[in-house]
Formats: C-alpha cells, structure tokens, sequence
C-alpha cells in the first residue's frame, strides 16, 4: 500500500463527515451527553432537584441525575446524562494554520545559534507563583526531554537556567537580567480562580518594565514564552507575551520557535 493510500484510509476526508453532526450517546446522532458539577448544598432531594433545574437552563432535556455524592456537609457532586438540540456546523469549522516555522533538526538549531549568535544562547525557566508542578517546565528544559525528544539543555549551543517551582516575578527577573537571558519560559499548570493568566499577566508586565527596549538578542527585553495546558482561551496580546504552548508541546518545537524568533536573519539554505 502506498503513502497517499495510507492517508486516505486512516485519514477520513472531510467529505466523509456528515456536515451537520450531533452528540453521540448511546447511538449516532441521539444527541446525549454527560456533564458533571457541584452545587453549594448538603445532599439530598432538593439538591437533585436543582442539579435538574440548572441541567435544563444548560439546554439538556430531559435531563437525569445519574450519580449524586456528598462533598462534605454543605457540597454536593452531580453526574447528570440528558439530550441537548444543538447542531454542530462540522464543515464550516475554520481549522487554525499550522506553525509558522519548521521543525529544525538538532544540528540545524546548533549551526543556528553559532551562525548568528557566536555565543550560547541563554534560556531562563520556572514555574511562578504558588504553581509547583515542574513537569512540564522540565520536560522542556532538562535533557531527559518529551515525547522522545531530549530537552533544550540537550543542545551544546543553549545554556539552560531551571529556576524550578514556587519562583517569584521579582525573583524570575532579577535572575534574566544577571544571566542576560534571550528567552525566558514560564510553566504554569495551577489553573484555579485563573491564576495561571493573573501570574502571566503579572510576570509579562514586570519585564516590560525592566526591558524598556524591544526584544532581541542583546537588543532589550527576552523572549516571553509562556506555557500550559489551559490557556487556549487567551491570546498573547492578552497576556503580553511572545508566545503560548499548550499541552503537548515538544522540546524541538519551542528550539525552533527560539531560532525562529530570535534569529530571524538565519535561514536554513545556510546549513549548505
């Protein structure tokens, strides 16, 4: 079997899709679905009555509570399964570009930085705030990597500064300035009452206090990256950021986003 014979077969084409399409349930297109929630009340019939009050105002019905469990005394979890009317337009969903940048091989980030920089590119990460999940800031930034891939501290040609969790805005941009860091990358996974934006949008103000001058090399103020796996309902310039990575994201593809974005005036053709 061909290449193009594979994709076609473990790829259906959008015209294989019914355009218009419902919730699948308990058979194609019964337009079922399963929400859960807790509602601020003890247990009991009252609080499944209003679990089914709040399901129908939410566009499921008939509506049924399919698990109920006690939160503690004032608290109660919901399990709700109910029909809702609404049609997803499939073939009139607009798909967001791909990257703007190709993946670079290792030598090619390597010859990059040597090429353009003649020096290390320096790199400062940490989790800010009260968020202490280093996962992910370590999957980027140690050697051991992601997803096969060794992290940045894996590439001769960047010095990797891991600051770790629990770090403070002052402390992150005290740090980027004795090291002169190009980027700075920022993880944030805590998500509750927003903290991750509240703590970025904090963390990008203060260095564009710092950094008067525009980003760049030597220039002014690093790059500001930012990642997580809940912000797909801001932007960048919400935040005052350079760039979001959501969850998922590779070492190899935030080392070509920092050649990229910082050494625009390299291109690939040079490798030759």
């Amino acid at each position: 079997m061909t290449r193009q014979q594979q994709t076609r077969t473990d790829v259906p084409e959008i015209q294989d899709i019914p355009s218009i399409i419902r919730p699948y349930g308990d058979t194609t297109g019964d337009a079922m679905v399963q929400t859960s929630f807790t509602l601020p009340v003890p247990a009991g019939k009252r609080a499944e009555l209003a679990a089914l009050a709040l399901a129908r105002q939410m566009g499921l019905d008939p509506a049924s509570v399919v698990h109920v469990k006690p939160m503690g005394p004032d608290f109660t979890f919901f399990i709700v399964y109910g029909k809702v009317n609404h049609l997803i337009d499939y073939a009139g969903i607009e798909v967001p570009e791909g990257r703007e940048y190709p993946l670079l091989p290792a030598k090619e980030i390597e010859l990059a930085i040597r090429t353009v920089l003649n020096r290390r590119l320096v790199v400062v990460g940490a989790c800010i705030g009260t968020d202490a999940h280093t996962v992910g800031i370590d999957a980027i930034l140690n050697v051991k990597g992601f997803a096969g891939e060794k992290g940045l501290e894996y590439h001769r040609e960047i010095q990797v500064v891991n600051m770790g969790a629990q770090v403070t805005v002052e402390e992150l941009v005290a740090r980027a300035k004795a090291d002169n860091a190009d980027a700075v990358l920022v993880s944030q996974v805590v998500t509750q009452k927003n903290a991750h934006i509240h703590n970025t949008k904090q963390m990008a103000a203060a260095f564009h206090d710092a950094y008067p001058t525009a980003v760049g090399p030597g220039m002014g103020r690093p790059l500001l990256i930012v990642g997580g796996p809940r912000f797909d309902t801001v932007t960048e310039d919400e935040l005052g950021v350079d760039r979001i990575f959501g969850k998922g994201t590779t070492p190899g593809e935030v080392a070509s986003y920092l050649v990229h974005a910082l050494l625009p005036s390299w291109t690939p053709e040079e490798s030759a």
